[in-house]
């Protein structure tokens, strides 16, 4: 018979009930876990103290009052002090006579996981035995005498044997205390998980890297923690690492949008150690990096071709001028020069959307408010559509400015919205809703009522040159969308609904730096550029404090803790860099960062993940436009 949860629950809190010693455990908030009769009875406590969650401090607070250890002139200092004892979670052994005249011995210990157990033993009676034992000490005969002076030496041996396991205990729980610290301090949560499921331990970091999780997981099953959804996914990886194999395995989770990539390493008990870490970011740069690659290869490629079919049309575009000159041309054959005139031209302008699509498009973010992408995209679009079509715009998304291309994104949805209403014909209706998705994405997603995507456009929609318009498409606007869409770290995703088609639109969120004038700390060692930055700051409106290091810094950001924003530099003197101190502060101070490094470069990659980097050299409007301005930023 399998006994359950509960069943094992009620047989644990009847032993520990069978103990003559009276038992508590707090964790590590100093809240009660468990207790046994015993420490009722003894204490004479009210029910509502031997409860689970009840405050240790509360305990004692009844306790003092009570009278339980004699006068206390401050009970509200007495109990402080012995909560901050608690809270020391040092290992412990003291005896203490009562009020009522019992004495007990208190011994307490920590526990691995956070918080301690204490046991109380009443020992009066052992007392009073070593009282007699003293009285009559003078009417023991020499042998009792000697074999009291042998139990004297082996208490003292004894006791020496309990100093050095005390002082082995203590070097053990600094040790796990290191190790709990090195642990807690890593961007990622590691955990361990028994062969059954359930956490033994946790640095508490899961609600970091799987935002809406809890962080207190010791003791739940993996799937309770993460959720039905993240069990799934990783549920195959996890099994192999109970059978003994090493597995990695990324996803998105579903709940936060994150991107999260997680190692599994079996133990030698059949449970296994747990590695996650969001790599979100680094998947957005990764996928723009990739998608840039792309796009010079094709440029590569391309070009060379382009080149000499330029010429072609160019010799095409001459003969058939030359044909339209000659004397007595009859009219059937003007008809087909000027066709062929039309076609040469249409050739021209592919060749320059081609070239839009293979050529250089940087990426050039602003603070941007959502409600005016919008605005701008209802301006553009609804001339271009028929009386019989209807455009709806719905806007979800915080009045927050974030750091956008705006014309990039412009021109994808009214890419999108031009292509949905050839898809409707006459009439229909385009449907465009922005929100963001747990402050990871800005999405944006366009709707129509016509027949949708074929399955072959489902498959082939964004590659260059596949259109179903025939003659009178050229097959680049959707690819030209797909490549915006991934040079910026986003992504793009075609389906179709009961009712028409549904293109949806990604793109990284990164919040721009709130409207300020407080005081900038500018981090630069080259003077000469520190001087021009540093007026571009009080140009915009504010007081600077300057620092040539990431430690110099540190150390004015801790002197001075009013400090408005920080511009840094990724490259510094020392061996401190910037990122660092992106790393250290970006939560808590708004952090732009600045460099001449390549876009390529591991550390402008590195940088784009933490803050939105300035490329050097930079005018004062390229900074104001990574700011919110004042008015646009939320009262």
């Amino acid at each position: 018979m399998q006994i359950t949860d509960e069943q094992a629950k009620a047989m644990t809190s009847a032993g520990l009930n069978l103990i003559a010693q009276a038992l508590t455990i707090y964790d590590s908030n100093l809240k009660l876990v468990v207790s046994n009769a015993p420490f009722q009875q003894m204490f004479n406590l009210p029910d509502w103290l031997v409860t689970p969650g009840a405050p240790f401090e509360d305990t004692i607070h009844h306790l003092a009052t009570r009278g339980e250890y004699g006068p206390v002139e401050d009970v509200h200092r007495f109990v402080t002090e012995r909560t901050d004892q608690a809270r020391a979670f040092k290992p412990h052994y003291m005896e203490r006579t009562r009020a009522n005249g019992r004495t007990i011995s208190v011994e307490g210990s920590p526990l691995p996981q956070g918080g301690w157990v204490t046991v109380y033993t009443d020992i009066t009676a052992t007392k009073r035995q070593e009282a007699l034992l003293s009285a009559r000490s003078d009417a023991l005969s020499d042998q009792v005498l000697a074999h009291t002076e042998q139990l004297a030496a082996t208490n003292r041996e004894l006791a020496a044997m309990i100093t050095t396991l005390e002082e082995t205990q203590r070097q053990l729980t600094a040790s796990e205390a290191r190790t709990r610290l090195t642990t807690q301090m890593m961007p990622a949560h590691i955990a361990h998980v028994d062969a059954r499921g359930h956490y033994t331990f946790s640095n508490n970091k899961l609600s970091s890297v799987f935002p809406g999780r809890p962080s207190d997981i010791v003791g739940l099953h993996i799937s309770t923690a993460l959720g039905a959804s993240a069990y799934d996914r990783i549920k195959p990886a996890l099994s192999d690492a109970f059978g003994g194999i090493s597995t990695l395995k990324e996803f998105t989770d579903d709940t936060s949008a994150r991107r999260i990539r997680v190692a599994f390493t079996p133990d030698t008990l059949g449970g296994a150690y747990i590695l996650s870490m969001d790599v979100t970011e680094e998947t957005q740069t990764r996928v723009a990096l990739q998608q840039t690659r792309k796009r010079e290869l094709a440029a590569q490629m391309i070009s060379g071709l382009a080149h000499d079919f330029s010429n072609l049309l160019t010799i095409i575009l001459g003969m058939q001028s030359r044909i339209v000159r000659l004397p007595d041309v009859p009219p059937q054959a003007l008809e087909l020069v000027n066709g062929t005139l039309a076609a040469a031209r249409r050739g021209g302008t592919l060749l320059s959307s081609i070239a839009d699509v293979t050529g250089p498009r940087t990426q050039r973010p602003t603070a941007t408010a959502p409600a005016a992408v919008l605005s701008d995209l209802a301006t553009l679009a609804q001339p271009a559509l028929p009386d019989g079509m209807t455009l709806t715009i719905e806007n979800n998304a915080p009045d927050h400015a974030v750091l956008l291309d705006k014309g990039h994104v412009t021109d994808s949805l009214l890419n999108l919205i031009l292509n949905a209403r050839d898809a409707c014909g006459a009439t229909g209706q385009i449907t465009v809703t922005q929100q963001v998705v747990n402050d990871t994405w800005i999405e944006w997603t366009v709707q129509d009522t016509g027949p949708g995507f074929s399955p072959t456009a489902l498959e082939r929609g964004i590659d260059p040159f596949f259109t179903t318009k025939g003659s009178e498409g050229g097959g680049l606007g959707l690819s030209m969308v797909y490549d915006m869409t991934k040079s910026a770290g986003g992504d793009l995703r075609l389906r179709n609904d009961e009712i028409g088609a549904h293109v949806t639109l990604r793109l990284p969120y990164r919040a721009a730096l709130p409207a300020t004038t407080g005081l900038a700390l500018l981090v630069e060692d080259d003077g000469d550029i520190r001087a021009t930055v540093r007026d571009m700051l009080m140009h915009l409106g504010h007081s600077v404090i300057e620092a040539t290091s990431a430690d110099e810094a540190t150390a004015l950001l801790a002197d001075l803790p009013d400090i408005a924003m920080i511009l840094s530099d990724i490259q510094l003197v020392g061996e401190a860099t910037g990122l660092d101190l992106a790393q250290r502060n970006a939560d808590r101070v708004p952090m732009l960062l600045m460099t001449s490094l390549p876009a390529d470069s591991t550390l402008f990659r590195d940088g784009q993940r933490l803050a939105p980097v300035l490329r050097k050299p930079f005018t004062a409007d390229d900074l104001a436009a990574l700011i919110t301005p004042v008015h646009e930023a939320t009262p």
